[in-house]
């Protein structure tokens, strides 16, 4: 994808490199474009946790090369195993409910389990972090075209252009490229389809208001950003046609976590028959967990509540919005129920949220 018609992935080693990654700085966005390096492993489990980066995909490239970073700082007579399980349980501990974390950091560890050096554990780390990378990219493109479908027959029907309302980033900015979500509708675009896209603000980081908007427009994909809670009223007046979002972790029966307001936007379109779509690739799927009740749900800082950052036209500030002795409670995600989706939209196809349907489209994990 691009910005200012330039391309652009949001993490990438440095050229002219032998050890730093570069990634897009998401917390600054729209207002600047910055570009940060990770040196080591310390860079990397900071910038998942801070949310430099942020998007279930992305963080699991980011974790397998924060894997790579680890292991290129140890020392020659490290205790490899002890080593590998430190670094391993740093990158584990930053963020809990994104699945696609855990199996970056396993995919290396497997990957490291039989080596015996440095040179051979660090070539290994770094060929598996480059085929995360690369496959999340493939999964985006293939996600992309699956949803299409869907985009094209609402088309055909009512050959006016096709509004879709999506919540938080689920965008090319949270994963390689492409985007999850977000990949049905640039293709849409792309192909001279008409669509509009209603953009939720997605407080409290408001994901949606800074990065898809801001994406989608770099893009040139029409979009309005809308308050958190306007989207059941579009809905009740026929002014949804779709709705499409990501996930940062699928159970085998198709319960999805997404981030926090998710949920009423599935109440919301289930109660007004309007189509409710999750687009994931398969890494984004926990094959050990059947109920979503069983998801761990990150809790983050309360001063993501109560503060607010915005740019006055010369600086970001950063300005208070509830009393000072009022607490806040900040849960990051929310858990969607199987039976409130229409659709799972995955690399392999279009599938019905069940454990069926799911190991029908990966009959490796039935």
């Amino acid at each position: 994808m691009r910005i200012q018609d330039q391309h652009y992935r949001t993490i990438w080693e440095k050229a002219g490199s032998t050890g730093t990654v570069q990634v897009i700085d998401q917390r600054v966005l729209p207002f600047e474009l910055r570009i940060a390096e990770w040196k080591q492993l310390e860079d990397a489990a900071t910038g998942i946790r801070d949310m430099q980066v942020g998007g279930a995909p992305l963080i699991g490239s980011a974790a397998a090369y924060g894997m790579w970073l680890g292991i290129r700082e140890l020392n020659q007579a490290s205790n490899w195993p002890k080593a590998l399980d430190g670094i391993a349980k740093t990158l584990l501990g930053t963020r809990p409910t994104a699945v696609n974390l855990r199996h970056a950091v396993e995919a290396v560890l497997n990957a490291c389990s039989r080596l015996a050096t440095k040179k051979e554990l660090a070539t290994a780390a770094l060929n598996v972090a480059r085929r995360i990378t690369e496959e999340s990219v493939e999964h985006c493109r293939a996600i992309g075209e699956h949803g299409l479908e869907r985009i094209c027959d609402i088309y055909r029907r009512k050959q006016k252009p096709v509004n879709i309302l999506t919540h938080c980033n689920a965008g090319w900015l949270a994963c390689i490229d492409f985007g999850t979500a977000t990949a049905p509708m640039y293709l849409a675009h792309d192909e001279g389809i008409p669509v509009h896209v209603w953009v939720d603000e997605t407080r409290p980081r408001n994901q949606g208001a800074r990065l898809t908007a801001f994406e989608l427009g770099q893009h040139g994909v029409p979009h309005t950003v809308i308050a958190d809670n306007t989207g059941g009223h579009l809905m009740q007046l026929g002014m949804v046609d779709l709705v499409l979002v990501g996930s940062d972790r699928t159970t085998r029966n198709g319960d999805v976590a997404n981030k926090t307001g998710t949920y009423l936007k599935a109440l919301a379109a289930h109660d007004n028959g309007v189509p409710f779509y999750v687009a994931l690739p398969s890494s984004s799927i926990d094959w050990s967990l059947r109920n979503g009740a069983d998801i761990e749900i990150e809790q983050r800082n309360p001063d993501e509540v109560q503060f607010i950052t915005g740019h006055d036209g010369q600086a970001l500030r950063k300005v208070r919005l509830t009393p000072e002795a009022s607490p806040a409670a900040n849960f990051a995600f929310d858990v969607t129920p199987a039976r409130l989706v229409t659709g799972l939209i995955t690399e392999r196809g279009i599938c019905e949220a069940s454990e069926k349907a799911l190991t029908g489209l990966f009959p490796e994990w039935s």
